[in-house]
């Protein structure tokens, strides 16, 4: 008897084999794919010639439709906030062009302007009368933030300038997510949900590219700076991030209550190629307070299973990851210092669910042959699908200029795999 997508990912997140690897391409904002590369996809597969939906605006990711899920597999879906990191509703689309020719659909308050230099600039919410918060260049194919951060008196520093961003919920908001929980009523994939306002410290949201005048703390050496000689001035923020997430968390738990699996937490990075970038002792001083917080009370009070992201060598972070109540890991960077997979999964596979590593995206899928990418697919798949606790997906997010024949050599891979289990 075959199970649906949404069985096999809670068999998965139990540590339980599931009966085929479980798949996840634009479930979350760390897991998706380029509109570029959707593009392609949708080429290759002969589907309808229609501009791609852009889902992420700031990292360029794009809709992967009903079709298109299909024909590549996918089991999982993701719930994401109503407002993106620009600040603005991905809502009332209009067409766009980029800087490498393809034509897309954008929200309407994708407002844009070029500067002197030709690179194309964005603005928060879509105010063209703020500063603009983030950048493309010519030759890009996703923006960057721009750091705005104001002067300030270290003696005037305040904790709400640096949590003006995180809200209880609204009205509006509810409605919002109310209506998010109708759409997969009746849906047979897994389901994991972003809440927003979780994450402590991700730099790429500390600048505020979604905010209109971010003050406070913003530039990201500042920020880094701030965790080693203002520890006090940090924990106030995520004392009071906390204590508002706890809130809006109890509130989805009422609007959600057992249809979704996972629940993605923090995409806070902790590690670079070869090192981490802080101590144990600073994430078990610093970070992990809150993260436990927020997952014991999750665990406590749902089925939900925690989810964080973490690109780099997080190796000796795992077992600290679990501590602080995660259940999920991603990305697995395989090519990072001392992420041998077969190593995670001897020593971390029955605690921790590792989300992705089935591929890596640095090298192997950009520049290798597309027999040397389904090998390393099937390889991943062997190693770290052994009693389940795994999802696939690549190391991080599938970039524009990835030769379409690797991503088809990929699920090709994934489907070999399934095919032999």
């Amino acid at each position: 008897m075959n199970s649906t997508s949404k069985e096999r990912l809670k068999s998965t997140l139990s540590h339980q084999q599931p009966e085929k690897v479980v798949v996840d391409f634009g479930a979350t904002p760390v897991t998706g794919i380029h509109v570029l590369a959707i593009k392609r996809l949708r080429e290759y597969f002969g589907l309808e010639d229609k501009p791609v939906k852009v889902t992420e605006p700031y990292q360029m990711l794009g809709e992967i439709d009903n079709e298109l899920m299909e024909i590549m597999g996918i089991d999982v879906i993701g719930i994401s906030p109503g407002n993106n990191m620009l600040g603005f509703r991905n809502e009332n689309y209009k067409l766009f062009k980029t800087f490498w020719g393809q034509e897309i659909l954008v929200p309407e308050n994708f407002n844009t302007r070029l500067n002197e230099d030709g690179d194309l600039l964005i603005y928060p919410e879509g105010d063209m009368t703020a500063p603009p918060g983030a950048r493309m260049p010519q030759s890009g194919f996703f923006f960057d933030t721009i750091i705005r951060q104001e002067p300030f008196n270290e003696n005037q520093l305040k904790i709400e300038d640096n949590t003006e961003e995180f809200k209880l919920f609204s009205e509006e908001d509810i409605l919002y997510w109310k209506e998010q929980k109708e759409k997969i009523d009746n849906t047979d994939k897994g389901v994991i949900l972003n809440p927003g306002g979780t994450a402590f410290g991700d730099i790429a949201l500390v600048p505020g590219p979604f905010m209109k005048n971010p003050k406070g703390i913003r530039d990201v050496e500042e920020w880094y700076l701030s965790t080693l000689i203002r520890p006090d001035f940090i924990h106030g923020i995520f004392e009071k991030q906390s204590e508002i997430a706890l809130q809006n968390l109890s509130t989805l738990r009422d609007i959600f209550g057992n249809s979704i699996e996972a629940v993605f937490i923090c995409g806070t990075d902790f590690g670079t190629q070869d090192s981490t970038f802080c101590s144990a002792e600073t994430f078990c001083e610093l970070y992990k307070p809150y993260y436990k917080k927020l997952n014991d009370w999750i665990h406590s009070n749902t089925n939900w299973k925690t989810f964080k992201h973490s690109c780099g060598a997080v190796e000796l972070f795992m077992k600290l990851f679990i501590d602080a109540g995660f259940d999920i890991i991603n990305p697995v960077q395989i090519n990072a210092k001392d992420m041998d997979p077969q190593k995670l999964k001897d020593n971390y596979g029955d605690r921790l669910t590792f989300w992705g590593g089935g591929v890596d995206t640095q090298k192997m899928l950009p520049f290798s042959t597309p027999e040397e990418v389904k090998k390393q697919v099937l390889k991943q798949c062997e190693i770290l699908n052994r009693n389940g606790g795994f999802v696939f997906n690549t190391v991080h997010n599938i970039q524009a200029n990835v030769p379409v024949e690797n991503i088809i050599a990929m699920l090709d891979g994934i489907r070999e795999f399934n095919g032999n289990n």
